[in-house]
């Protein structure tokens, strides 16, 4: 089963560049995230698109991410045999904090006379 969503969470780790027996480049990674019912899940992130595979390798350990994608529910064991939820996605989308400085920008350019608007100048 197949599911398209978006997780939000954080990386856990460095991405990693690898390359498929076909030549083409992929990146790989985990992403913690956080359940309802505030237990953690990891999401074993791959991504084929490239720039989804530039912004994945910008970030760093702990760094904050949204990723949208094919989801694909999974089960682990842990080293004392508990059963845990996991999910695998295929990331064709991706939004950390610098995107959205990067868009609250373009949305509220300077106006005509250069000023800013009211409330846009925020660290984000």
């Amino acid at each position: 089963m197949m599911i398209d969503g978006l997780v939000s969470g954080r990386l856990y780790g460095e991405a990693q560049i690898r390359t498929g027996q076909n030549g083409k480049r992929f990146v790989t990674c985990k992403v913690r995230a956080t359940a309802g019912d505030g237990e953690t899940l990891f999401v074993n992130v791959i991504a084929f698109d490239e720039e989804v595979q530039t912004a994945l390798l910008a970030l760093g350990d702990a760094d904050s991410v949204s990723l949208s994608g094919a989801l694909t529910p999974k089960v682990w064991t842990d080293k004392n045999g508990l059963v845990k939820p996991a999910l695998d996605m295929v990331a064709h989308g991706l939004l950390t904090a610098y995107h959205m400085q990067r868009k609250r920008q373009a949305v509220h350019s300077p106006t005509a006379d250069g000023h800013t608007v009211a409330g846009t100048d925020d660290d984000l």
